[in-house]
């Protein structure tokens, strides 16, 4: 028997020659939870700046159009970017559009003039927006406020000395739109002024922020110059369709409009049913008057959006009481308006019933998100829900609930769940004379009896001539008690009608209301629609300011302790050396990881192991094989003596005596030891979710730094 070492001394490796001592030393230890290594991922504070370093260098995303100066607000994905956000958007399909049985959609981005006219964008979507004075530079009116009074706010604690010394960091000095914290301390009373303000700022009107830089003397923090009063800016791109410019159009805000219309071929797909849900994920633009947070706040991004269809008078969800004990994190309105952002942990369920959350199906798709962002790797302890203020809430929403997720700037929202009542649908069917309803046969006939109106055509016209359509107008729009009333007056002889400034005398042969008997079999009505959606950029970024974090003993080694679900490579591959015999096992193992699903990276580069693991942790890459000297023997070059032609031994069957291969996790740096088929085995739980590291660890021996080869 040969022992190779890696990272023990000549004498051990001498004393391990000896096959009992051998024998004594490799036991078949498996890691317990003591075993394990403790990983300290806050020992150093987060510092923003390595995180866009790291992102930087391995081409998460990067400014687009850069050789040409680049434009604010659009960015290009790289490869481990576009691999993570389309691994965030799988697991969204399957933990919404598989999960809950959706219906996917994939609408177009051109949309006619006529479609947002009409659904209130055209009027009603925009933001705020002031100039410097002098310069005439826009900043968004909301955004300047709020940074003004935070950096004003951290002035006054570092002057108090509550807070540290910001760093003098050159990229800071370059960035434009912030606000520069001065140690002055505040009084009180005004550092709960700011505060207050700060808690209910979305609930400003455009105007009533004016007021706020008037009398706080809010000026723009590049230039210390007066701003203007706020003017709406739509943050709608403008296009046209067609050669000739005749035909308006929009890239469209958001995905929601291409649901609504397509209503009827959705509900017929669904047989006539309702509730039922659409899904889609596509492309999206918002001409943001002043992007400068990288991916939080950009001109283009891919969102997800789900429309959910719900009977008006029953707004239950089928699946709430599994959901109902779950905790969340709750910032209703009311304790904004109060001027306070304490958060409140509330079961779903106590909230529904309180009031809080209007009804089962949004407190459903709440608990669905919250699920959805924790197992993507959101940290739950910097994420809570905020209710939107009557003055923030959108043109089209009943209530509305944001997942706002704390990061480096603040708590920002990214994703929002609206309870959209049925606005949509009604006002498309009002525009375009189609019925967007579902007509729902009853149980039971629901009888009902009325007043009836019915004029004598004949005669009313030969005596009111051009003024007969006025009088059958005021008539049929009358409710049951003036129809009554009218009804009593014609059986004394007559009865009076006024309208438009004239006087009609109308008599029973002109006009007989009779009660009449209805059956109704069928219920005609427009559903209303809970709308859950998504910025996967926003929560990207975020995941990744969570995800990161710098090793204890060498700071300058980044760590993603991204989650395998999501994570761009699942597995590195790594050679113990670059000679040519390793190509074939490198191959072997490559391949039977595909065949797993398993996507993996070879990195067989010179530089050395710990070189390699290290940047490929930049890349979150959770799991590493380190294909070792004992594979390598397997492969081992022979001679056949009768032709003198070099042959290369074939990869054995697995079996108890099988190569053997170190297996590597990310975060703590732990490796396991076992036959490939058994590290793929493991693999493939921990990467499909159904186990977690502690979990492998019982599967495969702890890897104690020597391995035994026949």
């Amino acid at each position: 028997m040969r022992v190779r070492s890696i990272g023990f001394p000549t004498t051990l490796c001498t004393y391990l020659r000896t096959p009992r001592n051998l024998h004594l030393f490799l036991s078949t230890k498996r890691y317990s939870h003591s075993d394990m290594s403790v990983v300290n991922k806050s020992v150093h504070p987060f510092d923003k700046s390595r995180l866009d370093a790291l992102l930087n260098r391995r081409f998460f995303y990067a400014p687009a159009f850069e050789i040409y100066g680049g434009v604010a607000g659009l960015y290009d994905y790289g490869p481990p970017g576009s691999s993570l956000q389309a691994n965030i958007m799988a697991e969204w399909r399957k933990h919404f559009i598989i999960e809950d049985h959706m219906l996917e959609l994939d609408t177009t981005i051109m949309t006619p003039a006529p479609v947002f006219e009409t659904s209130g964008h055209v009027a009603r979507f925009a933001d705020w927006m002031v100039k410097d004075t002098k310069t005439g530079d826009v900043l968004r009116a909301d955004h300047l406020v709020k940074n003004v009074l935070e950096a004003r706010l951290t002035g006054d604690r570092e002057a108090r000395g509550l807070a540290a010394q910001p760093k003098d960091d050159e990229k800071d000095k370059k960035r434009k739109k912030k606000a520069k914290a001065v140690a002055v301390q505040l009084a009180d009373e005004l550092v709960k002024e700011f505060e207050s303000i700060l808690a209910q700022l979305d609930n400003y009107s455009g105007p009533e922020i004016g007021e706020l830089c008037r009398k706080y003397d809010i000026r723009n923090p590049d230039t210390d110059n007066e701003v203007g009063e706020p003017q709406q800016f739509n943050l709608m791109f403008a296009s046209s369709i067609g050669p000739t410019g005749q035909h308006p159009g929009y890239l469209r805000p958001e995905t929601a409009q291409g649901h609504f219309l397509n209503f009827s071929r959705l509900l017929e797909f669904n047989n006539g049913r309702v509730p039922f849900a659409s899904a889609q994920i596509g492309r999206s633009f918002r001409n943001e008057i002043s992007p400068r947070a990288g991916l939080l706040r950009v001109r283009e991004f891919t969102m997800g959006e789900i429309e959910h269809f719900v009977d008006p008078e029953d707004k239950s969800h089928e699946k709430f009481r599994e959901v109902r004990d779950t905790v969340l994190s709750l910032l209703d309105r009311h304790v904004q308006v109060s001027g306070s952002t304490q958060v409140t942990q509330m079961t779903i369920g106590e909230a529904v019933d309180k009031g809080i959350v209007a009804n089962e199906t949004l407190g459903y798709f709440l608990v669905r998100i919250n699920l959805f962002l924790i197992k993507i790797g959101i940290n739950p302890k910097r994420l809570r829900f905020r209710q939107h203020m009557a003055n923030e809430m959108a043109h089209y929403a009943a209530d509305c609930w944001d997942a706002e997720i704390e990061n480096a700037t603040g708590w920002t929202e990214c994703v929002g769940c609206a309870d959209r009542a049925a606005y949509d649908l009604s006002v498309h069917s009002a525009r375009t004379g189609q019925p967007l309803v579902v007509r729902q046969a009853l149980k039971e006939p629901i009888v009902t009896e009325k007043e009836v109106p019915e004029f004598n055509k004949k005669v009313l016209g030969k005596t009111y001539g051009r003024d007969a359509g006025l009088l059958q107008k005021v008539v049929g729009e009358m409710d049951e008690s003036q129809l009554t009333k009218l009804k009593g007056e014609l059986a004394q002889g007559q009865a009076t009608i006024s309208a438009e400034g004239k006087e009609f005398t109308i008599t029973p042969d002109l006009l007989a209301i009779e009660r009449k008997t209805f059956k109704q079999s069928i219920r005609e009505f427009t559903p209303n629609v809970i709308e859950p959606s998504f910025g996967f950029g926003r929560i990207l970024y975020t995941l990744l300011e969570h995800s990161f974090w710098c090793r204890e003993q060498d700071i300058e080694r980044g760590v993603l302790s991204l989650p395998p679900v999501v994570a761009p490579t699942k597995v590195l591959i790594v050679p113990l050396s670059a000679k040519e015999e390793f190509n074939p096992l490198v191959q072997e193992v490559s391949t039977k990881l595909r065949k797993a699903g398993i996507f993996s990276r070879v990195d067989d580069s010179n530089t050395s192991i710990g070189k390699r693991y290290a940047r490929n942790d930049e890349l979150g890459t959770p799991f590493g094989v380190t294909l070792d000297f004992a594979c390598e023997h397997s492969f081992t070059s022979t001679v056949d003596p009768a032709n003198s032609k070099s042959t290369t031994n074939s990869c054995p069957e697995p079996d108890d005596d099988s190569p053997v291969r170190l297996w590597r996790e990310r975060d703590t740096t732990d490796q396991l030891i076992g036959p490939i088929d058994d590290v793929i085995a493991v693999l493939t739980e921990l990467v499909q979710g159904t186990i977690e590291w502690p979990a492998a660890c019982q599967h495969l021996p702890a890897y104690d730094g020597v391995q035994a080869i026949d």
